[in-house]
């Protein structure tokens, strides 16, 4: 099998299947460079029931694109393991209940378009096949869409198709990088959120947005709620974007 992506629509079926008993298991967990959302980092930090700084120095590391200057943080890797995941054993994944989206995906890929015009968003998938993986070779048939469902994507998807409309608004509206301290307003609100949520109510953040009490309470009890606030004030203050 040659390794390469074949596009695929949402009721499209494929045959593929995962387990302990295919001869590849936990190959796909090595060799790996992957990027964390906002929200796999609020998954996982509170899988581990760690605060998002000392999950975020343990286990990821921080670079910056070279042309939007947006932080983009990737799980660390160790290169004498052949750049194995952290948190793969023997048995399987260990934080498999709150596993990254690009993990629940695969082997489907998915990349969503923005338009400015009507403001929607358009889904666009592919089934990749790598030589390594014989997942593909069980019998077990489904559609895209049931994949979504029975791998817990909706809500994966819903909060990273936020994070892309921002990065896809700003980049339309405010073409070019980030100045450092976009850069770092952009990871204390998305990434580092135990942190955003201390500055947000010690030092009076809210002041500078317009938030009804309920949205209040429930950011300063809910990471997701806490999580969507960050974005509107990015969106707001930070990249002078209107808020829709």
């Amino acid at each position: 099998m040659e390794n390469g992506f074949m596009p695929i629509a949402r009721d499209d079926s494929f045959c593929f299947s995962c387990s302990r008993s295919v001869p590849c298991f936990n190959e796909c967990c090595r060799d790996l460079n992957q990027f964390l959302t906002p929200y796999d980092i609020l998954r996982l930090k509170a899988c581990l029931d760690l605060p998002s700084n000392v999950f975020l120095e343990r286990f990821t590391v921080r670079h910056t694109g070279p042309k939007t200057g947006f932080p983009v943080i990737a799980f660390k890797t160790d290169s004498g393991l052949n750049h194995i995941c952290p948190f793969v054993t023997a048995a399987g994944c260990r934080v498999y209940t709150d596993r990254p989206a690009s993990c629940r995906m695969y082997p489907i890929a998915r990349a969503v378009s923005y338009s400015r015009q009507t403001g929607k968003t358009t889904e666009h998938f592919a089934l990749l096949k790598e030589s390594h993986c014989q997942g593909h070779q069980q019998q077990k048939m489904q559609t895209v869409r049931e994949w979504i469902d029975t791998q817990g994507l909706q809500r994966y998807n819903a909060y990273n198709d936020l994070l892309l409309v921002l990065i896809y608004r700003k980049n339309q509206m405010k073409p070019g990088p980030l100045d450092p301290a976009a850069h770092r307003r952009f990871y204390l609100a998305l990434y580092d959120l135990d942190a955003f949520r201390e500055m947000a109510f010690n030092d009076g953040f809210f002041k500078t947005l317009t938030l009804d009490h309920e949205t209040y309470e429930k950011a300063r009890q809910e990471d997701t709620a806490l999580l969507e606030v960050g974005i509107n004030w990015l969106k707001e203050t930070v990249f002078k974007l209107k808020i829709s």
